[in-house]
Parts: C-alpha cells; structure tokens; sequence
C-alpha cells in the first residue's frame, strides 16, 4: 500500500547531531548513545576533534558506517604550541593543560555554528559545560538536549548546589554515608564551581537550555530516587537511556596476548583487575601504599598505570613504572602480579572467568561496567563524583570501600583488608551474591526499555521542529524551581561541510 504524503513525512528519518566533552568517559557513552539510536530510525552525525574521530573508528560497526546511518563530523579546535591537534582530547593531556583544553573547545562555538548550518540536524544532543552549542541550535530554530554523562545522584546534588550553595547537602541522602574528608572534598569541588558566577552561569544555562527533556545515563534499579529528585528540582523530565555499556566486538577488543595467557592460567574468580581511569594519574605515594596493600592481600591482580604525557624527560623518568613502585615489589609478587602500561580492554578483562574484583576509582562507567559483567567493586574514589559513586556502590550492596585517613590518606593495611574482603573472605560473600543479582537484571533488560522511551521522546522534538512549532522549547530559570531538600520515598533504589566547518570524516 502506497503512503500519503503525511505517512511519509511521519516515517521519515531524522537527523541527530552529537556533541560530546573531549574526554573518554563522555565520547563513550555518546557514541554508545548514537550506535542505539542509529537503529531506530535516526541519522546520526557525530562532531568531535580529529583525534576523537580517529580513536572511536574502529569502535563503530561496519554496517552503520556502510549505511550511512552514522557520519563522523570534524571539529576544528584552534591550535598552539602546547596544544595541537594531537592533544584535542583529555586521553594524556598533562594535567596542566585542561584549563587551555576547555578554552580551545569554547572557541570552537563558530565551527560549530557553521556545522549546524550546514547539515541543518533535527536535533542537537550536547553535553555538560558547554552551554554555547545548545545556544547555536537554538539560533538556528533547531531544539537542543542535554545528556548527562554522570549519574542521578550527583546531578541531583549539583543542582541543589546550584540554588543553595550552603546547603548541608550529604542530609537530602542519608543513605550515602560520606566520611568526614569525603564532604569536605565535595563541598571543595561544588562551592569551587557554584561560587564563581561565570561556572554557575554556564551550569544553569546548560540545564535551561536543554528542550523539555534530559537524557541521563542511568537506570532506575539503582537510582529511581535520584532521578524523580532530579526531575522534580529541575521541573524537566529525566529520561534514563540504560547504562550504555559499549557492546564488545570480539574481533575489535581483543585481549594482548600475554594478558589473556596470564588470566586463564588463574583460577575462576581469583584475580583483582586495578584501574583508575584513563585520565587519572595516581601520585606516588598513593602507588605505593595501593603496590604495599595488594601485595599484603596475596591475591592475583592485574595493575593498569598510567601517566601523563608531561615534558619529554618528564615523561621518560615517570614512565619507568619500576621507578615509581616500592624497591624489589614486582620480584616479590612474581607471577601472580601483572603490571601493564599500555591501554587495556577492560570490558574484556571484567568479564573474563578469572576476573573476581575491581579495584575502580569509581568513574561512573566503570561502575556501570561492573554491574553488567557482575565484578564486585573494591572502590577507591580519587576525585569529582567519583566519592558519591563509591558510596552508592556500598549503599546498593555492591561493593567495599577503601576507608581513608581523616587528611584522606590511603592506607596499605585498609587496601588490603577491602581487596580481600571482597575476593576471598566469607564476609564479602553478600557483596558478590548482591553483585549477581544486578549482572543478571542488567543482561535480563538491556537497554532496549529505556531505548524505547529515548526515542519516542526525541521523535516528538523533531516532529515539533518539522512543525514549526519552536516556541517554549526551554524553561525559565531553574532559580523559580528547586526546593532545597525534597522527602522522596526510597524505592528500588547532506552537503559535506569545508574543513572549517566540519568534515564528514568516514567519507
């Protein structure tokens, strides 16, 4: 049967473009995002910088490539001495350079105007901080969504910064039982940003300007309460999109060989994988207390240490991993210890049969990976919502936390203790039966419900948009929103653009 014209025009594919912050722990989930929404339906552009694009290639699936149904669009970042289009990314950045990083991503808000321009998207999905890109679509007539990389919890918590910065904010959430150092970490980071007028602006305005809806990377089974605490303080609907934990391709993420030899001659459940991040570099005397503990611990483990890409002698001296580790330690551990520098995949190593902790600085998609793969978390959060992550892994059961000092000092005996609370000892035998409840509703939904809604809800803007109906797509302020503290039950927890703007650069 032929269609009208109005069928046509309803089963038409529409065009989303994506924008992601330069790091890792955001790019992933954007592209995870676009991979899901590329089968419903949706044309996909995916902005970022060349070496962004270049990384994330191979990740995509050839079938989408092929197809067209996703399209890698160039951002061009101004360059300099310090920072060239090789460091168009936080992956090695030295530490020192973020601050030019976030300038350079600023500056690029014309680039993006003209990209806009060019490919006319029905809608644009921006991330956190960046609260000129939705302006630009908004310029343009074409509606804007925020995607929230963190999860409900600290969203929850910056928003209510937001509008009451002196608020005691660990009582809206008794059950995240934060240390002493751990709020005062918090408060450090919030009342830093919230305090100056210029980042509560940009925060504000990147809440405000996000079109009926909010995309978070969430699932209510671990955190309902947060995200109706969420949508009521913000008056916008939160939508959860899953977990979004990238699908492994085993002929893409392979294991190295010497890893994969190590794991399978160990015994099910009996190895520790020891990560924090890729854009976390631990000091040295957190090495040695975390080397001292896990060798205490006389469990296997295998170590991913990382260092930032600083000065040429810099970098030669830190990269000398023996260097940095207690005199003799790799001798003494021997066989049952692996310390690798190179990047890893890690979804493979968690779901590996030998794989029985992780010991995680709790990034929110660590966390998710180990509820997916079922790898009980031995958490020891370094920084930003990495604290509040922690303590919802120990507050859902979970997960162990490495206690600190009241200065927040780790300690040996107190890594060694968690570590083997969680792999050996009869009482972390709840935290792992716990852990497999999760992997098993995880594998049981996938990310197909929330998908579901995802799409139904951005179909609805771009009709909107096809309309003309643009006005009253953004809220007032959240200032006439937000009650300080809210008792909510708790429950189950095209034209190919110029290089200047924008190059298709899968074509």
């Amino acid at each position: 049967m032929e269609l009208d014209g109005h069928q046509r025009n309803e089963t038409k594919v529409m065009k989303i473009l994506m924008l992601p912050w330069l790091a890792h722990g955001h790019v992933s989930p954007f592209l995870e995002l676009s991979k899901l929404l590329a089968t419903k339906n949706f044309h996909i552009f995916f902005c970022s910088t060349s070496i962004i694009l270049h990384s994330i290639q191979s990740k995509l699936p050839q079938n989408l490539l092929s197809s067209s149904n996703i399209e890698l669009v160039e951002l061009t970042l101004p360059t300099s001495a310090d920072l060239p289009r090789c460091r168009h990314t936080t992956a090695g950045l030295p530490p020192h350079l973020m601050f030019s990083l976030k300038r350079a991503f600023d500056s690029a808000a014309s680039a993006f105007d003209s990209i806009v321009r060019n490919l006319r998207p029905d809608l644009v999905i921006y991330d956190f901080l960046q609260p000129w890109a939705p302006a630009v679509a908004l310029s343009a007539d074409i509606p804007a969504v925020m995607f929230q990389c963190t999860g409900a919890l600290m969203a929850a918590l910056v928003t209510n910064m937001l509008k009451f910065p002196n608020s005691d904010f660990p009582s809206m959430f008794p059950e995240i039982r934060l240390s002493v150092f751990e709020i005062k970490q918090l408060k450090n980071l919030f009342r830093s940003s919230v305090n100056d007028a210029k980042d509560k602006q940009r925060i504000q305005e990147c809440y405000e300007r996000s079109c009926g809806i909010l995309l978070l990377k969430s699932f209510r089974e671990i955190e309902a309460k947060y995200i109706d605490f969420l949508s009521t303080s913000l008056q916008i609907k939160v939508i959860p999109v899953g977990p979004l934990v990238e699908e492994q391709d085993e002929d893409i993420e392979v294991l190295a060989e010497s890893i994969e030899k190590w794991l399978n001659k160990k015994e099910k459940k009996s190895c520790i994988l020891v990560s924090f991040g890729s854009e976390f570099y631990l000091s040295k005397g957190d090495m040695e207390e975390i080397a001292h503990g896990l060798e205490l611990s006389h469990l296997n483990f295998i170590w991913v240490v990382r260092f930032p890409a600083s000065g040429e002698g810099e970098r030669k001296k830190r990269n000398n991993v023996e260097e940095e580790l207690p005199k003799g330690f790799l001798e003494r551990v021997g066989e049952r210890g692996m310390v690798v520098e190179e990047w890893v995949p890690q979804a493979q190593i968690l779901k590996h049969r030998s794989t029985g902790g992780f010991l995680s600085h709790c990034g929110w998609s660590s966390v998710l990976e180990s509820l997916k793969f079922g790898v009980p978390i031995i958490a020891a959060p370094m920084q930003l919502d990495q604290p509040l992550n922690a303590r919802l892994v120990e507050h859902l059961g979970v997960g162990v936390v490495v206690e600190r000092s009241c200065g927040g000092r780790l300690c040996w005996t107190e890594v060694a203790r968690a570590v083997r609370e969680v792999v050996a000892e009869e009482s972390g035998k709840g935290v792992r039966e716990k852990m497999k409840e999760f992997a098993k509703i995880m594998k049981e939904k996938g990310d197909k419900d929330e998908m579901e809604v995802v799409a139904e809800e951005i179909t609805k803007l771009c009709r909107r948009k096809k309309k003309g109906l643009q006005s009253n797509w953004c809220r007032t302020s959240m200032d006439s929103h937000c009650c300080e503290v809210m008792k909510i039950d708790d429950h189950n927890g095209t034209a190919t653009p110029n290089k200047a703007e924008g190059l298709l650069a899968n074509k």
